[in-house]
């Protein structure tokens, strides 16, 4: 899609080819408008000159600075998922438990995170779900680039506890975690934030630790390391 004044915008950058660094200020002022209407009002229904207006800028603004709303979108996801926590940000006395007993500290504070601040995540969401293909091409690419979540450096850290196996490319375990986990906590959120939207209508406390629960055993025994076998104590002769 190109730019309101015909010249080809770069998706990746969130900025029109040939234009030069200006207007900091004004940009980030133009994210953070448009990361909160985006989150309220969805991918679809949230409108350049809406944002525009609530940045009190003009709308050409906004399009002199992405070139498209899917530049501005792409932009504003970047900004939802670098705010969040890395998975070794957890508390020290966390990852004193060891990397499985870190992984669950993040799951069950899935929807504690949600609620000290729901806008990043519904952004986050929308990306994964609510945005089109060529959008979600530009998402994927920058998880796999930029690692926002820190998941490569948690993996090494398992594999120097001895938690996480050793046997299995380190790209795949990460692929694994990333992928499992992450659709794991969206139907947390997506429950939380679209009551409904799944087949289920929600699930009581109870039943929500014991799906933690069985999710973490799924990934133990996917990619744990299993315990040494202890040597046979040799027998005393009579």
């Amino acid at each position: 899609m190109d730019g309101m004044d015909g010249r080809s915008p770069d998706i990746t950058t969130g900025q029109v080819v040939g234009r030069t660094r200006r207007g900091d200020a004004k940009r980030d002022r133009i994210v953070l408008t448009a990361l909160r209407l985006f989150a309220e009002r969805g991918y679809d229904a949230a409108r350049a000159e809406d944002i525009a207006r609530a940045a009190g800028i003009a709308k050409g603004s906004v399009f002199q600075h992405f070139g498209t709303k899917e530049a501005l979108f792409l932009a504003a996801y970047k900004r939802a998922v670098s705010s969040f926590a890395t998975y070794l940000d957890a508390p020290e006395d966390v990852r004193r438990r060891g990397f499985f007993a870190t992984l669950l500290y993040w799951l069950e504070r899935t929807e504690d995170m949600l609620r000290e601040d729901w806008a990043p995540y519904r952004v986050a969401l929308l990306g994964n779900y609510g945005t089109d293909l060529n959008v979600r091409r530009e998402i994927t690419r920058f998880l796999k680039t930029e690692d926002p979540y820190g998941m490569t450096a948690f993996v090494r850290w398992g594999r120097t506890l001895g938690e996480v196996r050793e046997d299995i490319d380190e790209e795949m375990i990460v692929s694994i975690l990333e992928w499992t986990v992450d659709r794991f906590q969206d139907a947390l959120l997506t429950e939380e934030l679209d009551p409904g939207l799944f087949r289920r209508h929600g699930i009581d406390e109870g039943r929500k630790q014991a799906r933690i629960a069985q999710f973490l055993d799924i990934l133990k025994r996917a990619i744990g390391a299993q315990p040494k076998p202890r040597a046979a104590r040799p027998r005393r002769r009579r």
